[in-house]
């Protein structure tokens, strides 16, 4: 097959795939059925830099990423995607993870770009997160364009569009004040001046004085003030700032959280009554925590992209990221080695598969359609179980040392994501396997079992194959004379008494892999333990 012909497979089964972002990228040309002329489908994530990226950044825009492909796929039309800062918002508490907190009190309410950077390194807060937020999409390899609010503001560039939302101010204030309680209708504004005695971003009611001008009036400390609110003299209240700039940019594109929801509402009806199209999306289900609790970082029961990567890969969270948006799913530490070892599943099984299958494999929408082919010959699972009977002073040099007992070829070299999986291995076990290893004593029918499973290593030629050891294994877990009622029970008793774990790997690819003679070793000691 040429690549042409590769390409036009590929764009057809992208046309009827149920795969979700072939579903959203399907929103788009609803949105355009002839095509959009003369600019490129604008997609658009938003980042309130009041705080460091976490892993919900790097989820928001990998799945839009994600559909931005895609739609890129179906029409081969070209695409923008647009990283937004909010850097021109107020300062409204001050977060409990960055030095200095007293200077930043000092400067509550004032635009993050006012605000001094608490670490010392840049010209404001809201540049230090600015720079983070760059540094963290680029070192993931993202496809962006970054744009500040306060850059906008300030150099005019929303300027029409602030006219246009006053010339509406009306039709605004009707969408909003039956949203808010009656003590707020009282106060509320779409439009917050910013205080040029005190800099702050104002939450005071505004009168509309000359819409074409951009003039409002208000009162500041006391003084009524005129003043512009073009050129960074205000900025909007945040579900209409939402609106404004789908409109003045063009958005075609911007997913949400589930619990913004009511924004994506209001900010819609906004849109329209600025004579604009909300764009298309869709709400994506939040994380929870590992008791299926909301996670908040107030509480921080959350997970960082730091800790995800110290124990996992990068395409495994992806991969995750991936799997059913709309659905709650829980985030924590023990979700990582599943997903590994299913994302390499998936990757294993693409190549062999119709186009309209790849389509569907989620490592097709992690890779953008440019999928490897290199397999790993362990699974992460194995890997874990291995390091767990190593201890928790294990080391890579041994770890490798047993994988060579397994695949000869084992080596960083020919298999450099494998080094990095080792290295996830060993912190995983450090930190949350060695602690809670257990290994039990055998029941006396489990002890016979043991004995003779050790008998028949013994006998193994040196060239016994993992599938061979697989065979004993089942064998004798089959034999009535040992009393398993099911086939389970026996790796349940495997398990337990060899490993310490509820749960455990292939044991013939396990005994492979630790190797006969060690394997032999974990029984004689499984062994003693009856004798005791």
């Amino acid at each position: 097959m040429t690549d042409a012909q590769r390409h036009d497979e590929l764009r057809a089964a992208a046309l009827v795939s149920k795969a979700w972002p072939y579903e959203e990228a399907r929103k788009l040309l609803k949105r355009y059925p002839q095509g959009k002329a003369g600019a490129p489908m604008l997609f658009e994530t938003g980042y309130g830099p009041s705080g460091l990226p976490h892993i919900g950044t790097f989820n928001e825009v990998q799945r839009t990423t994600m559909v931005r492909h895609a739609y890129a796929e179906m029409t081969g039309a070209p695409t923008r995607l647009v990283a937004f800062s909010d850097d021109m918002d107020g300062l409204r508490k001050v977060p409990d993870n960055v030095p200095n907190q007293a200077m930043l009190a000092e400067h509550l309410g004032k635009p993050l770009t006012q605000v001094p950077d608490p670490f010392g390194k840049y010209e404001s807060f809201a540049h230090h997160n600015n720079a983070m937020l760059r540094a963290f999409l680029d070192r993931y390899g993202f496809d962006y364009e970054f744009v500040s609010s306060t850059d906008m503001y300030r150099g005019g560039a929303f300027d029409d569009a602030l006219v246009n939302v006053l010339r509406h101010y009306q039709a605004i204030m009707d969408i909003m004040l039956p949203t808010l309680r009656k003590e707020r209708q009282a106060t509320y504004s779409p439009v917050l001046p910013i205080s040029a005695k005190s800099g702050i971003v104002l939450q005071v009611p505004v009168e509309v004085i000359d819409a074409e001008a951009g003039l409002i009036r208000f009162v500041d400390e006391g003084e009524t003030i005129e003043q512009s609110i073009l050129s960074g003299g205000a900025k909007l209240q945040w579900k209409v700032d939402w609106a404004m700039r789908w409109v003045a940019l063009g958005v075609d594109y911007e997913m949400a959280g589930k619990d913004l929801i009511d924004s994506v509402t209001q900010s819609s009806k906004i849109a329209r009554a600025l004579g604009g199209r909300p764009p298309e999306g869709f709400n994506y289900e939040m994380f929870l925590d590992e008791k299926g609790e909301k996670i908040s970082k107030s509480k921080g029961n959350g997970l960082s992209i730091e800790q995800w990567l110290t124990y996992g890969t990068e395409e495994s969270l992806a991969f995750y990221i991936y799997r059913e948006p709309k659905a709650a799913k829980q985030l924590h530490i023990g979700v990582i080695p599943r997903a590994v070892d299913e994302y390499e599943q998936f990757r294993a099984s693409y190549a062999s598969q119709a186009v309209d299958k790849q389509l569907g494999n989620p490592v097709h929408h992690v890779h953008g359609g440019k999928v490897p082919q290199d397999a790993l010959p362990v699974t992460f699972g194995l890997l874990l179980n291995l390091v767990g009977v190593m201890g928790a002073d294990a080391t890579e040099h041994q770890v490798w040392a047993y994988l060579r007992n397994y695949a000869p070829d084992a080596s960083v070299e020919n298999y450099p994501r494998l080094a990095g999986l080792v290295r996830n291995a060993l912190a995983f076990n450090r930190d949350f396997i060695a602690p809670t290893l257990k290994r039990r004593a055998p029941e006396p029918n489990e002890a016979l079992a043991l004995t003779e499973l050790d008998a028949q290593l013994a006998a193994l030629p040196d060239q016994a194959s993992a599938e061979d050891i697989q065979n004993i294994v089942y064998e004798i877990g089959k034999d009535p004379h040992y009393g398993f009622e099911a086939l389970r029970d026996w790796f349940k008793a495997l398990y337990e008494t060899l490993l310490g774990a509820e749960q455990g790997p292939r044991m013939g690819s396990f005994i492979a892999l630790y190797g006969v003679a060690n394997s032999r070793k974990l029984i004689a000691q499984a062994l003693e333990a009856v004798q005791a």
